[in-house]
């Protein structure tokens, strides 16, 4: 992992000498405004500093076993942590920062685990004689930090584990420790890289992004009952209210009146112009209607994603426009439906089209998981999430950080 500060005037000049050196592949790790030093810094303007992460794809890739054993992922032998990652790893002090109480939690639990084995043991010694004080004492100290840290990492894998993140995908991401782990390594710097490692696979998404010209056509596509037409309302309200952009808001589900009517309301409250599609002929000639607007949102029927009619129908509609106007398409999904049927979702509509994700009902689970499994999975950004029914609240850009403090046991 290649971990890097820019300075820059504003954000954008950082990042953009981020990318210069490193690539697109930056991801922003933290950002924060660096005051001027020295006898004339109150002559001098303030700067913008960005810490970007980069995964080194000169790193060996390592297989991943289909039948994980959970007792494998903790047999991690001792790497030698070069002095280049050692420094990298102990300059991003505001980014561990972000982490709050999350390592103290872990600490305290490990604790909690440590005093339960150790009455297990005592147990077990008084049974055995004086057998386990003899294995006991023959450990070194470098076995010991070595148990510790293994204790350490099956905690964060345990955690990760209840949050529902997929073995495979949690076992890929601690057999990546190893690298730089030996026994003297504090805990902080396991518990850092790890979060960084997490926040790379996430990735970064720029969500809705303006045509270079005429209107950006944003679809809506996904399973029924996720929560389509309320998160178009909240996107609807923030670019036409919110960023004065002009939004106009369509309907191709005519299965169901109600989605259309709901629409309909949301549209008549933004001030928006809005109408219901029965063909392909009718989307053309609406999208010409409004080639002068910035955005045109169009709701898609729900339905099974197992049905291969409707998805083709759908399809038809994605590819009709052509090269005429610029589009965007988001699958919706629920964070509460099951791991399997996520995928098999996934998987069905990226037969018709690449999307990025939106996640609703964040606000009916606690686990975080299945954000991190279908991000991998599908290999597709997430763009937003939404966290209730309110209108035009309880909707936000994705926030990597955020969750992969959850994921690790911490609060939002």
């Amino acid at each position: 992992m290649i971990i890097k500060k820019f300075l820059g005037k504003t954000e954008e000049e950082a990042v953009e000498a981020a990318k210069k050196e490193l690539g697109e592949g930056v991801v922003i790790m933290n950002v924060r405004q660096v005051k001027p030093k020295g006898l004339f810094a109150a002559f001098k303007s303030k700067q913008i500093e960005v810490t970007v992460a980069l995964e080194d794809e000169r790193e060996p890739a390592r297989p991943v076993r289909r039948e994980p054993d959970p007792k494998a992922v903790f047999n991690i032998a001792s790497g030698t942590q070069g002095n280049e990652d050692k420094d990298a790893l102990a300059s991003q002090s505001s980014i561990e920062k972000k982490l709050d109480s999350l390592q103290t939690l872990l600490e305290s639990q490990l604790r909690q685990s440590e005093s339960a084995e150790k009455s297990d043991r005592a147990a077990e010694e008084q049974e055995n004689g004086e057998e386990g004080d003899k294995a006991a004492a023959e450990k070194s100290p470098e076995q010991e930090k070595d148990d510790e840290q293994e204790k350490f990492i099956r905690l964060l894998y345990n955690t990760m584990i209840e949050n529902e993140v997929a073995e495979k995908y949690a076992n890929q991401i601690l057999e990546d420790v190893d690298k730089n782990r030996k026994p003297n390594t504090p805990f902080d710097y396991i518990l850092a890289n790890i979060y960084q490692k997490i926040i790379l696979k996430f990735g970064k998404s720029e969500g809705i992004q303006p045509a270079d010209k005429g209107p950006r056509v944003v679809f809506f596509i996904g399973p029924t009952g996720v929560g389509k037409t309320t998160t178009i309302a909240k996107l609807a309200s923030n670019f036409a209210v919110e960023e004065k952009k002009k939004t106009a808001l369509l309907t191709a589900d005519t299965y169901r009146i109600a989605a259309a009517e709901q629409l309909r309301t949301y549209a008549q409250i933004l001030e928006v112009p809005f109408r219901v599609i029965y063909s392909l002929e009718e989307f053309q000639t609406a999208v010409e209607a409004f080639k002068e607007y910035d955005y045109i949102f169009v709701d898609t029927a729900g339905h099974s994603h197992q049905n291969a009619e409707q998805l083709e129908q759908m399809k038809s509609y994605l590819e009709v426009l052509g090269d005429k106007v610029q589009t965007q398409v988001f699958l919706v999904l629920s964070a509460t439906t099951k791991y399997r049927d996520l995928l098999k979702i996934a998987d069905n509509y990226k037969e018709i089209a690449d999307y990025q994700l939106i996640f609703t009902k964040l606000d009916e689970t606690t686990t975080m998981g299945n954000l991190l499994n279908l991000k991998i999975h599908a290999d597709t950004p997430i763009a937003y999430i939404t966290c209730g029914q309110n209108v035009p609240n309880d909707i936000e850009k994705f926030n990597p950080q955020k969750t992969v403090k959850q994921l690790l046991g911490g609060k939002a």
